[in-house]
């Protein structure tokens, strides 16, 4: 019994070793056949790369025009480059994009560095893009998504908006604006205004609008007014341009004003308060009503006017 398990061993270990010195024949080849499957993989995944990222097409100083189903010019696009990758959306380089109305006439002209053109053939802007409308006007807009629907003739965005006036940076939660009446653009949402001058608007859905070359911006919802000097709400709204702003239903902190349809004047450096309706005047020791109010913020000089009538403590 004992020498028929001895010999057993020996066959086993006799096996053990063959299967080894098997295996250290033959290591060389499969460590290749290995690298092979994985130089393989590889080389798949590079082709593969190289297919996403090779042009399906690509097109310079390339030029198109878009008719409705009643054979009328709705737009021409221009770009220096147009390309399409596989799985990507067609990408536009140096673009322009030139609308018309229903007569025919040319309408908004919208310019960007970059664009695409999406599946459903609507134009996809991100970054800085330049609106010009018909009278001559330039809105400069930065975002991350303005959409131009050539069907219904509207731009819009629903992302975050800055829009780059002359004296101010402008923040809303989007923008639209109507190709057929581009006289007014709507920044949607939450509004901040800030000035060149160190002053913040705050307020809700502005409009921009412009006639003879000159943009006005109003909105009707309620609105803060802050600078260095003053702090202003007003709960009907406010208008404002290049000179200065019109605030309506107003109140002033600190010394406190309550007034209808403040001027606030900023013109030459100034921060002047105006108002030609009912003021009142209050401090600690008194309390002031007149029928117009001038109030200089540098100098802090409060000027009540007509029918004054005061009560001091």
């Amino acid at each position: 019994m004992a020498v028929f398990q001895t010999k057993k061993i020996l066959s086993i270990s006799a096996f053990i070793i063959i299967l080894i010195a098997i295996l250290w024949l033959f290591q060389d080849n499969i460590t290749k056949i290995s690298i092979f499957q994985k130089n393989i993989q590889q080389s798949d995944n590079i082709k593969e790369a190289i297919n996403e990222n090779s042009y399906l097409e690509k097109i310079d100083n390339f030029v198109i025009k878009e008719y409705s189903n009643e054979q009328l010019l709705l737009q021409i696009v221009e770009a220096e480059t147009y390309s399409r990758k596989k799985n990507k959306p067609v990408e536009l380089i140096n673009v322009k994009v030139t609308t018309y109305d229903e007569f025919g006439q040319k309408g908004i002209v919208l310019t960007s560095n970059r664009a695409e053109i999406l599946e459903s053939g609507e134009i996809f802007f991100n970054g800085e893009v330049n609106i010009q409308s018909k009278n001559g006007v330039s809105h400069k807009v930065n975002t991350e998504s303005l959409i131009v629907f050539s069907n219904n003739g509207q731009i819009k965005s629903n992302r975050k908006v800055t829009y780059l006036g002359e004296n101010a940076k402008i923040e809303a939660q989007g923008m639209e604006m109507n190709i057929e009446d581009d006289d007014t653009m709507s920044l949607i949402g939450k509004t901040i205004i800030n000035q060149d001058s160190g002053s913040v608007i705050e307020t809700i859905n502005l409009f921009v609008s412009h006639t003879d070359g000159k943009k006005l911006y109003k909105s009707t919802e309620k609105t803060f007014y802050n600078s260095n000097d003053s702090e202003v709400s007003a709960d009907k709204g406010m208008d404002l341009n290049n000179g200065g702003s019109t605030m309506g239903g107003s109140t002033m902190g600190g010394s406190t004003i309550d007034s209808y349809n403040l001027i606030v004047d900023q013109s030459n450096g100034r921060e002047v308060y105006k108002s030609n309706d009912s003021t009142h005047y209050q401090t600690q020791v008194s309390d002031i009503r007149a029928k117009r109010m001038h109030y200089d913020a540098k100098t802090k000089k409060v000027e009540l006017m007509g029918g004054v009538l005061g009560v001091y403590k």
